[in-house]
């Protein structure tokens, strides 16, 4: 469908399928995108291996503004129309190799993503309600013009937010329980933000349904403060469990390696792990579903991995994919087929095989650094690909 025909069907007057929410009745398996540029071949691969929804992160993509799609997270005022239309051309692309799409964004006015913001963490959302009327509008804007278009089946407005990191806190201690208990209604108040989100998309899209992130960053361990909203299409995202400094490979540093080098804290010793203890973290999720009768097919676990370079890596990922399929929660490994920066999270590529040269001077140029990459069947790659119906 020529990308200007695509764009008129999918804006005002159209009508969300109220059927949408059925996609995530029974339990569902995909992959996170987060590249720096469309790639119509990427959907071709994706379909190919049968990932059945890809949860899309295109903040990177580039854009005549200053922010994709925001236009200017400084001050957002409407949706640049031409990123929209690149952004649909994805959504079209993804819908003709059968694969459905989680549109996440990783910034919102007031909150410009650190890795576009000069490494600076931008805290203003959560410290002047001007910002949460300008994400609300944004949302409302973006939901218009997508409601209608059939390999969208879900929202995820903010990916990882974390309020509390802006007054200081780093766990959920005792400390931040305190604190937790004093913001409620005002611009830090992460619930309060994510109900009127919710109302906010509501307003224009009464079907599509809405994937809400909690607090540190999607923390499973800080769901105790997470709170249902009142609507029966939300789903509820956590992030990778597993100890960060274990799982990534510029703060590893050949230290830690799953099950038997975990780090208790974190410089710490380490301890040895089985399944069980790694199912621990996320009880909380488990907790909250039973808490507030949540039904396991709302829960997602929308980001999880371990850079292949680290021992360990086909454990991990063999296990937590066994905890997640025992709950019957979705889940999307991260990621698939990233490029730049992102290799060590390519498990297509084998453990011990490194990119060359050829592969960065071609992300360089700006041209498709796919066929350059090493791949090779190897254990890790075989733990996800057996998920995939492959076609």
């Amino acid at each position: 469908m020529p990308v200007a025909l695509s764009a008129l069907l999918f804006t005002s007057g159209a009508i969300a399928d109220p059927s949408k929410i059925d996609f995530w009745d029974e339990q569902r398996k995909g992959a996170n995108q987060q590249n720096a540029q469309h790639r119509p071949e990427w959907y071709v691969a994706a379909g190919k291996l049968g990932l059945e929804y890809v949860r899309i992160l295109p903040d990177a993509w580039p854009t005549d503004g200053r922010d994709f799609l925001i236009g200017d997270a400084d001050n957002f005022e409407a949706i640049n129309e031409t990123d929209l239309s690149l952004l649909i051309e994805a959504l079209d692309e993804a819908e003709r190799n059968g694969i459905k799409v989680v549109l996440a964004m990783l910034s919102l006015p007031g909150a410009r993503w650190k890795q576009l913001n000069d490494d600076q963490d931008d805290a203003r959302l959560w410290k002047d309600q001007r910002f949460h009327l300008q994400a609300f509008d944004f949302w409302r804007q973006l939901a218009e013009h997508l409601k209608a278009h059939p390999a969208v089946v879900a929202y995820n407005p903010l990916n990882e937010p974390h309020p509390e990191r802006a007054f200081g806190f780093d766990a959920p201690d005792e400390e931040f329980a305190r604190w937790f208990k004093g913001i409620q209604d005002t611009p830090a108040d992460l619930h309060q933000f994510n109900r009127e989100l919710v109302k906010a998309i509501r307003s224009v899209d009464a079907h599509t349904p809405i994937i809400l992130d909690g607090w540190f960053y999607a923390s499973p361990r800080a769901f105790e403060y997470n709170r249902p909203v009142d609507d029966d299409k939300v789903l509820y995202a956590f992030h990778n469990p597993g100890p960060w400094q274990m799982t990534t490979y510029r703060v590893n540093q050949g230290r830690y390696a799953y099950p038997d080098r975990v780090p208790k804290s974190w410089n710490g010793p380490t301890e040895s792990w089985t399944i069980e203890d790694l199912a621990r973290e996320v009880q909380a999720v488990q907790e909250f579903s039973e808490r507030y009768n949540v039904p396991a097919n709302r829960i997602i676990a929308s980001e999880f991995w371990y850079d292949r370079r680290i021992e360990g890596a086909a454990a991990y990922m063999a296990d937590l994919i066994e905890i997640y399929n025992q709950r019957g929660w979705h889940w999307a490994f991260y990621a698939f087929r990233g490029t730049g920066a992102w290799t060590g999270l390519d498990y297509e590529i084998p453990p011990g095989q490194r990119v060359g040269w050829r592969y960065w001077q071609a992300i360089e140029r700006g041209e498709d650094p796919e066929s350059l990459k090493p791949r090779g069947p190897n254990p890790l790659w075989e733990v996800l690909r057996r998920q995939f119906g492959e076609r």
